[in-house]
């Protein structure tokens, strides 16, 4: 399985203007430098609890169909809160890729991973690489509202922490107080 990030967020969880308020920054100098701390603190803290928070669009790619397809016609998407597969694509013996039609799976929304399951068993790949490709959407919403207010809140924090520190800090960890605040969305690693 190889997953490939194919539409980034379209905005973050916090804007500039919040984190600048945050901060309480007036001027513009330092926007740059605050907007890449956002994305930055946005993406530790989507590592850190295993979710995605703004809505994002994401291909998994295999060679074969997994064996929990075969076994219970069911496929396990890692990824959270899952929203909508959008495509699935088998590619025959030809290269030519053959999408399956929407009734012959279900993929509901979950707050957690996702869950495909097929009414029958799909077609197998053609090809020995690459035979299957996956689309889906996860994330908690396409607007910054939609990300539960703890972790926009434990973005501001971190903001606000590499702000002050620049680097000088030394220790590699999460500050306390933002890994309070994400800790009840933490996924756990099932594996």
């Amino acid at each position: 399985m190889r997953p490939m990030l194919i539409g980034a967020p379209a905005t973050e969880p916090v804007s500039l203007a919040d984190a600048k308020s945050w901060l309480r920054e007036d001027g513009g100098d330092e926007d740059e430098l605050i907007q890449t701390l956002i994305v930055a603190a946005r993406m530790t803290l989507e590592a850190y609890t295993r979710r995605l928070f703004i809505t994002q669009s994401w291909r998994l790619v295999f060679d074969c169909w997994p064996c929990s397809v075969a076994s219970n016609a069911m496929l396990y998407i890692p990824f959270a809160p899952f929203e909508a597969v959008t495509a699935i694509r088998v590619f025959d013996v030809n290269d030519a890729a053959q999408t399956l039609a929407a009734p012959n799976y279900r993929a509901p929304p979950s707050t957690e991973g996702g869950r495909i399951s097929f009414a029958s068993a799909p077609p197998a790949p053609g090809r020995a690489t690459d035979g299957v490709e996956i689309d889906f959407d996860v994330g908690y919403g396409a607007l910054a509202s939609d990300v539960p207010q703890p972790l926009r809140h434990a973005i501001l924090t971190l903001v606000a922490h590499w702000r002050e520190h620049r680097g000088d800090d030394g220790d590699d960890a999460l500050p306390k107080t933002v890994a309070q605040l994400a800790a009840p969305f933490r996924r756990e690693r099932l594996l």
